[in-house]
């Protein structure tokens, strides 16, 4: 059974909230309070709220235990931007844009959650062959260094001097 909790109109910047919300991605609810708790990000007091409402629905909607849960999804999407503008010189406007962020989450019993498959873009493939080129190089060289190193000569003995 999944519980649901949503948050809108946060008047903060999607880009600023998705920062928090990546780093609780998947995490049970005590992991992820403890670590908003003791995050200095502004956005993390508004979805440590949002996280304890719905620990709260779960509680009293569907009468279940809250520490067995973990954050099976949860978003940052943006919301309605507010337009303004400010005065600049020689009588010109500049547009202020402020943004809104609609966050909405989703907590699971611990057994009922899927992870999803991870996809690996074109991108991530040629970034993982060229990794893999550079470590076949790297030994190539090394390999090569360790056969050119040449014989070691012992020291020559000092001439004694019999004056």
């Amino acid at each position: 059974m999944e519980v649901h909790a949503s948050l809108r109109r946060l008047r903060m910047s999607p880009r600023k909230v998705r920062l928090v919300v990546d780093l609780i991605r998947g995490l049970s609810v005590r992991e992820a309070e403890t670590r908003l708790t003791f995050l200095e990000k502004g956005a993390a007091l508004p979805v440590l709220k949002l996280l304890q409402s719905a620990m709260a629905n779960a509680k009293h909607n569907h009468k279940l235990d809250p520490t067995t849960l973990v954050i099976a999804k949860i978003t940052a999407d943006g919301g309605p931007t507010v337009k303004r503008f400010r005065a600049r010189a020689f009588g010109r406007a500049a547009p202020i844009r402020k943004r809104t962020t609609h966050i909405s989450i989703t907590l699971a019993p611990k057994g009922e959650v899927e992870q999803a498959p991870k996809t690996i873009t074109k991108r991530m493939k040629a970034e993982k062959e060229i990794a893999q080129e550079e470590k076949t190089e790297a030994a190539q060289k090394t390999e090569s260094k360790t056969q050119e190193k040449k014989p070691v000569t012992k020291a020559k003995p000092k001439p004694s001097s019999n004056a």
